[in-house]
């Protein structure tokens, strides 16, 4: 039993180290060192087709600022003490968006980093994308201080007011530490069964129905339910986030029954960590038919033939 627990162990650790050693590559951007081409990148070595140079690696500097951005955006270039409030200076990870093989979706930033690392501040601009025709996407906004939602090119950002009601709002101009979108143009209705009615039924049934679609995938729930739960993120002022729980310090959590709403999620089995919790392979934003109220699923109970799924066609 002893070995079986080492190997599995083994197994397990270069399972992760393989992942990650994967994904980092994935992110690896190359160009011309003479930009003949601009600032045109590539994603794997070879030459440049203008003067024939190998492309070069792009090499991200290390950059560091204070955790509570005692002087907005001012970085620096080695660690350090904060000179206003004397904080450790944080490394800022690279901000930027990987494109996943395979698949139209996008992902800028990652969920550990947020959770785990501390690193509340935008990694993405939504206004800097540049096709919103048609977009879908979700994630918080920076600081933990709302929820996001782009719902076929319009975006939505959900915040708690003073007096703990929902504070609705239709905006781009919005920044969010991670965040995963897709344009969709066409999507496919797929038959749900009447048996599917919680999140841990979606997810399977959108495993066992999608092997032959590109992951990752957005797909899209209309639907009445039954129960549902949803939480808006809503982080004090200055609080430090190592751990999930710290991460959802204050959040307003909400209850409803009864509601016709909207589901925007985004499905992978490869990206736990990044776009989902470690324990999930699906990331999930509702909102309501009448718009008043939108956050992270966290619950539901679906009305027995009452939804319908829609996939990407692709």
């Amino acid at each position: 039993m002893a070995c079986l627990a080492l190997f599995t162990c083994f197994f397990i650790l270069n399972s992760h180290n393989s992942f990650a050693h994967s994904t980092q590559n994935d992110m690896d951007r190359y160009q011309c060192p003479m930009k003949c081409e601009k600032e045109k990148t590539y994603d794997k070595p070879g030459k440049c087709p203008v003067c024939g140079m190998s492309l070069r690696k792009i090499i991200e500097p290390e950059i560091y600022r204070c955790p509570m951005k005692c002087e907005g955006e001012k970085t620096y270039d080695k660690p350090g003490k904060c000179p206003v409030c004397g904080m450790a200076l944080r490394k800022k990870s690279s901000t930027a968006v990987s494109v996943t093989k395979k698949s139209n979706v996008k992902i800028a930033g990652a969920m550990m980093n947020v959770m785990r690392k501390g690193e509340l501040s935008g990694t993405i601009n939504l206004d800097t994308i540049s096709n919103k025709e048609h977009l879908y996407g979700v994630g918080p906004v920076e600081y933990l201080r709302g929820e996001l939602l782009i719902i076929d090119g319009k975006s939505y950002q959900s915040t708690v007011a003073a007096d703990g009601s929902i504070r609705m709002e239709e905006t781009f101009k919005v920044r969010a530490p991670f965040f995963v979108y897709a344009p969709i143009d066409k999507w496919k209705e797929v038959s749900l069964p009447d048996s599917v009615r919680t999140i841990p039924q979606l997810e399977s049934f959108l495993d066992l129905s999608t092997k032959n679609h590109s992951r990752p995938f957005a797909f899209r729930l209309t639907a009445t339910l039954d129960k549902v739960e949803l939480h808006i993120v809503n982080l004090p002022t200055g609080t430090v986030v190592h751990s999930p729980e710290e991460a959802h310090k204050n959040e307003l959590s909400l209850k409803l029954k009864k509601q016709n709403a909207e589901l925007v999620g985004f499905f992978s089995t490869e990206h736990k960590g990044v776009f989902t919790h470690h324990d999930s392979f699906v990331h999930i934003h509702i909102i309501t038919t009448d718009r008043r109220k939108m956050g992270h699923l966290e619950n539901m109970l679906i009305k027995k033939g009452a939804a319908k799924l829609y996939i990407p066609v692709e």
